[in-house]
């Protein structure tokens, strides 16, 4: 967890007793000398690691580093995962972990997929909840696709105008997999009258720690290892409260940094919105086509292994 979070010792200012001088004279020389030293500054307490919850046995983080590829298989708009044929996809994945691998080679890496299971939506749909779920043959797919390359899989959640508490439990049979962790997305978390895609949205540390609980109840019910929790994030408005985001022993809560732009743009936003606000563990998306389009490169595993802290969990759009 230290090197993960790249924490240095702290400094400490060492304070001179005070110097005599010649006009105070030798008595007053003695008396200095003899004072105790004054008291050197209590360094500030270093924001990583994060002292919370430790994880159960079985951890993933911050044991490994994942690399995710995200998207959805029907639209080539959302991401990766619908832009080629399922075989095609999985090799470009395993070349990206192969990246990964050898620029820390002291961290193991574990592919994933991070698959929008329930997408927000322009059109209302028949319940006027403005999101889609996906059926049960394309979460098998991916849950298949992960098991091909010894993977995981994050079922991301879109609510639209639809809350946690509806669109979880419809992927409750899918989280008694051990390989099968969850994401939320804020920006597509909306209230009545905000429709996706023209208002941004945001979810309050009440709706992540009820995620948290859920998950942690699915975990000990059915003696499984800690599951992920991915919170995608890229504004200040989009979490609101995160020093009240509680990680539980069975849930290892990952704020990740998703918005494209320069590495300048992003690396500001990371500092900004994650690393200062400090929750449990980090991520950092990347955007294959925005990236360039805004900032005129994808940012390289070396960018990115320098930045403090390191980010456990990485996923390219």
């Amino acid at each position: 967890m230290l090197a993960l979070a790249n924490r240095q010792p702290p400094k400490v200012a060492v304070v001179p007793p005070p110097k005599a001088t010649h006009s105070a004279g030798r008595e007053h020389a003695r008396h200095a000398a003899a004072a105790p030293p004054a008291t050197p500054p209590i360094p500030p307490k270093p924001l990583w690691p994060v002292h919370t919850a430790y994880p159960e046995a079985g951890a993933i983080l911050p044991f490994h580093r994942i690399v995710a590829y995200y998207g959805n298989f029907s639209s080539t708009q959302m991401g990766i995962l619908g832009q080629y044929p399922p075989g095609e996809m999985l090799a470009k994945l395993q070349n990206v972990v192969a990246e990964w691998a050898a620029a820390d080679p002291s961290t193991p890496v574990i592919p994933a997929l991070d698959y929008i299971a329930t997408t927000a939506q322009a059109a209302a749909g028949k319940d006027g909840q403005y999101r889609l779920r996906m059926p049960s043959s394309q979460l098998d797919k991916a849950v298949h696709m992960a098991d091909q390359v010894n993977g995981l899989v994050f079922f991301d959640v879109q609510p639209g105008w639809s809350s946690l508490a509806a669109e979880l439990p419809p992927l409750e049979s899918y989280m008694k997999q051990a390989n099968v962790e969850l994401a939320l997305d804020p920006e597509f978390a909306l209230v009545p009258g905000r429709r996706p895609g023209a208002w941004r949205g945001t979810m309050s540390a009440a709706d992540i720690n009820f995620a948290a609980q859920w998950l942690a109840k699915i975990v000990i019910a059915n003696h499984l290892p800690p599951k992920i929790l991915v919170v995608h994030r890229f504004t200040q408005a989009m979490v609101t409260g995160a020093s009240a985001i509680r990680p539980l022993p069975q849930v290892e809560i990952v704020m990740d940094m998703d918005g494209f732009g320069s590495p300048s743009m992003k690396i500001s936003a990371y500092r900004a919105f994650i690393a200062r606000q400090p929750v449990q563990f980090t991520g950092f998306k990347l955007f294959y086509h925005n990236d360039v389009k805004w900032g005129g490169r994808v940012m390289t595993p070396a960018d990115i292994l320098a930045l403090s802290p390191q980010p456990s969990y990485i996923v390219y759009q």
